[in-house]
């Protein structure tokens, strides 16, 4: 990969590490306010809580993402990146331009979904 592809994935990727910090930090000061409410009744302990499990969920799929991003970029920085785990092969341009830090090519994805 030439290195102004390189440097094209990288910055979006620490721009999207930037973005998923800024969400999980917005997400944990929605989930401590929601519970330093004081609920009155069970229908308000009842939305808080379905709100508290929504927002933790949204939180651990955003930390996922950014422990995938911080993988990636170690691989710019030791020239691993866009190499598929499975195959070996390169991974496509397109496939990287669409989710840029995928570990898989297109067909090994296909296979590890199936396997599922």
């Amino acid at each position: 990969m030439q290195t102004s592809e390189l440097n094209y994935f990288k910055e979006i990727l620490e721009n999207r590490k930037e973005q998923i910090s800024k969400n999980i930090d917005s997400g944990n000061s929605e989930l401590n306010s929601l519970n330093n409410l004081e609920l009155n009744d069970e229908g308000d302990h009842a939305s808080v809580n379905n709100d508290s499990m929504i927002e933790s969920a949204i939180v651990m799929q955003q930390m996922q993402e950014l422990r995938e991003i911080e993988v990636t970029l170690g691989k710019i920085a030791n020239g691993s990146y866009g190499i598929c785990e499975m195959c070996e092969d390169l991974i496509g341009f397109q496939r990287l331009k669409v989710k840029p830090h995928a570990i898989y090519c297109i067909d090994c994805r296909e296979i590890v979904e199936k396997s599922k």
